[in-house]
């Protein structure tokens, strides 16, 4: 079922041309942030699947966690932690870190967790904006184990992996990638979000999708399936 705001986000994404020097689209989630009702939206539409077994942190990697993160917090009435990156500034006190597993641009991403931020006893909801490999998720849940947390599942706005990952890691996600797939595909020109690819048949209409669902959505790592590097993130 499309909801208002599945709707809205998938209106308010664009494609951008980087022009010339570039064979791939990228992605512009600018009008997200900059839309008062979609803003409002987000934080309870990613909680609304927890809600029966609420977490008591939420947890989102940095950068574009600290977005969505505070949102999801906020809308439970619960605290956020940040999953930082080893590039940031020195953390102050003791970090548990741990290493993902490669990403779909095969790179391997360390996180890490203040230590004072969780704890055993501690229910995590972990959230992100685009879930393509599921790999920095992977590595908040590892944190999760070492810490003695329970993982309580996790929550995005669009689900680009295979669905037996999103079962894995408890996903639920407002849009599903195909709900955002570009015009341009079917004139020859392949979409990247950030070095993702997109197998090419067309978009569903938009609607929350979660672990237990059947995606129509085209799968990653498909025939006609193409990447390529890009510049910025």
């Amino acid at each position: 079922m499309t909801t208002p705001l599945s709707r809205r986000l998938a209106e308010s994404f664009t494609w951008v041309d980087p022009g010339p020097h570039s064979s791939h689209l990228v992605s512009d989630t600018s009008g997200w942030w900059r839309d008062p009702d979609i803003l409002a939206g987000i934080g309870p539409a990613l909680v609304a699947p927890f809600r029966s077994t609420p977490p008591t942190v939420v947890i989102a990697p940095a950068v574009t966690g600290l977005l969505l993160g505070p949102l999801a917090a906020a809308a439970l009435g619960v605290g956020f932690a940040v999953a930082h990156k080893p590039a940031e500034r020195r953390l102050p006190g003791a970090v548990t870190w741990a290493d993902s597993p490669p990403d779909y641009r095969g790179r391997q991403v360390r996180l890490g967790i203040l230590d004072r931020h969780l704890g055993p006893g501690d229910r995590v909801l972990a959230v992100d904006d685009w879930v393509a490999s599921g790999a920095q998720l992977r590595a908040v849940r590892d944190i999760c184990v070492v810490r003695g947390a329970h993982w309580v599942g996790s929550a995005a706005l669009v689900a680009d992996c295979p669905p037996e990952q999103a079962r894995d890691l408890g996903l639920h996600a407002l849009l599903r990638a195909g709900d955002l797939h570009p015009d341009e595909w079917h004139a020859g020109h392949p979409a990247t979000r950030f070095g993702s690819g997109w197998a090419g048949s067309a978009p569903t209409h938009p609607e929350p999708w979660s672990a237990g669902s059947t995606p129509t959505r085209p799968e990653p790592w498909s025939a006609g399936h193409q990447e390529g590097p890009l510049p910025g993130r």
